[in-house]
């Protein structure tokens, strides 16, 4: 009987639940002795919130008994909202500026250097067994799923219909993980984007929905009904390239709506049942395999992800429950709950030099997420932080300007005070995301208990989406040390984003 029963009641959903935790959850006394293995479905342009409306009980019970994590996709020029892109994120771990891929032509794609995560995993032990089947067929003819696959199986939805390709899909996917032994596993099935291409995601793009979660849970019964599955641990990982808008369908461009919406999943050893985290990016499908399996990630690959179940220390993301909605932005959907100027505990925001007019939300140094921030003002690169995850400080002079009042910017945000060694090394590691205009200045600058100012770097040119690491040398006598983040001489020039600061 299969661990994920079609049909679905009230009690019945929570009864699918309860067998989910029991079926795909190994007994604590058996944990060390497991075998992990691992299985991503890809379900191509599936609206997270469509399946919540759709009769989905296979979804609905790795949902409520697993992680799942939103987030949005950027936008040109980095890439578009396409599946060329979406899935070569998914594969390597990587956003597009690494990977090259910006649209379903695969023009500059850099899968030798970022290979997909089942080549990775033969690159590090060939002794895996690693397997995909898809009826999308550039995902192997192009290399997005590359030839070190030890078994690839490709069937081609646009030439034969992805109704039927599925179907063959399916029971491939079946038949290998029932009857054969694969480490991991990658399954793609098409028709929910088709579906929503043609007619939109209506009746008929629910019903897909639904026929794709009967076509999951066949593969989870194959997995169940496996001789030894009493002996493995099996993490179940479902994700999506892309949504689709709402109702019309169709995704590619650039606005905050369904199309740009995506979703990790992710039911196994160490994913906390209904846990919701705001720190998701897509490209952490790859690192969620590699920590299942015990793989560790190569700083030198440069990656872009990190495990779906290891969250972020980051302390901005510990503002999220007391996000405000807007104040003076008109753009942004009033319940749409996503800014504040109270920083966390130990940090300040000094505006002591900002004038009393412009934008409220944008007065000095703020705190937001990418769902607020990129409604202030799409198609200004706001949609491109790429490594940005959760809450970020934002200096946004740009936005502060669209309101009388708002034409002078100077403002600094300030750190707890870290405590230091004389004479040693201290590392600042933090995102940033800053568009340079006119005469605005970004300044990272400390202050050793409590003295001057000392400049440690000037931003005078773009540096977007960038992870930077800054060497500090203490000085004798040094017991602590704060750091600073001074955004000035801005009118309506861009803006400066700082994320996840952690001094080393």
């Amino acid at each position: 009987m299969s661990p994920f029963p079609r049909t679905r009641t009230v009690a019945a959903a929570a009864a699918v639940a309860a067998a989910a935790a029991l079926t795909l959850t190994a007994p604590p006394a058996q944990a060390a002795a497991l075998t992990p293995k691992v299985l991503v479905v890809g379900m191509d342009g599936l609206n997270w919130a469509k399946v919540v409306d759709a009769d989905a009980p296979t979804l609905d019970a790795l949902a409520a008994g697993g992680t799942l994590g939103e987030s949005l996709l950027y936008c040109n020029p980095v890439a578009n909202s396409s599946s060329g892109p979406g899935w070569s994120t998914i594969a390597t771990g990587v956003m597009p500026d690494k990977h090259g891929v910006k649209d379903n032509t695969f023009s500059g794609k850099q899968y030798g250097t970022y290979p997909d995560f089942l080549t990775r995993l033969e690159q590090a032990d060939p002794s895996y067994a690693t397997l995909s089947i898809l009826d999308w067929a550039v995902l192997h003819t192009q290399g997005t799923f590359g030839a070190a696959i030890d078994t690839r199986i490709t069937y081609n939805g646009d030439a034969n219909g992805y109704v039927g390709e599925d179907v063959k899909v399916t029971n491939d996917a079946v038949s290998h993980l029932r009857n054969n032994d694969p480490d991991a596993t990658f399954v793609y099935l098409g028709n929910t984007d088709v579906v929503a291409h043609s007619v939109g995601t209506g009746t008929v793009y629910r019903t897909a929905i639904e026929t794709q979660d009967a076509q999951l849970d066949r593969m989870l019964d194959a997995i169940a009904a496996r001789p030894t599955y009493a002996s493995e641990d099996w993490l179940i990982v479902v994700t999506t390239d892309h949504g689709h808008n709402n109702p019309s369908g169709g995704h590619g461009g650039c606005g905050v709506d369904a199309e740009r919406r995506t979703w990790v999943l992710a039911k196994g050893t160490g994913h906390s049942a209904g846990l919701r985290p705001i720190d998701t990016r897509l490209s952490d499908v790859a690192g969620t395999v590699f920590a299942h399996l015990g793989v560790t990630v190569n700083p030198a690959w440069n990656l872009d992800t990190k495990a779906l179940k290891v969250r972020a220390t980051d302390p901005f993301d510990g503002l999220n429950a007391s996000l405000q909605t807007r104040s003076h932005e008109t753009g942004i959907p009033a319940t749409v709950q996503g800014w504040t100027h109270t920083a966390p505990a130990g940090w300040s925001v000094d505006r002591s030099a900002m004038p009393t007019g412009g934008v409220n939300e944008w007065r000095g140094w703020s705190f937001t997420n990418e769902e607020f921030w990129s409604r202030a003002q799409s198609s200004q690169n706001r949609e491109n932080g790429l490594r940005l995850r959760g809450v970020f400080a934002v200096a946004d002079s740009d936005e502060f300007d669209d309101r009388s009042g708002g034409a002078s910017f100077d403002s600094t945000l300030v750190s707890p005070a870290y405590p230091v060694t004389a004479g040693t090394v201290r590392t600042l590691r933090y995102v940033t995301h800053y568009l340079q205009e006119g005469s605005q200045t970004g300044e990272v600058l400390v202050s050793f208990n409590g003295g001057a100012n000392q400049l440690v770097k000037r931003y005078s040119a773009d540096a977007r989406a960038r992870a930077e690491a800054l060497t500090v040398t203490v000085p004798a006598g040094a017991t602590s040390m704060t750091v600073k983040f001074r955004y000035y001489n801005a009118a309506n020039n861009w803006y400066w984003v700082i994320d996840d600061l952690r001094v080393s």
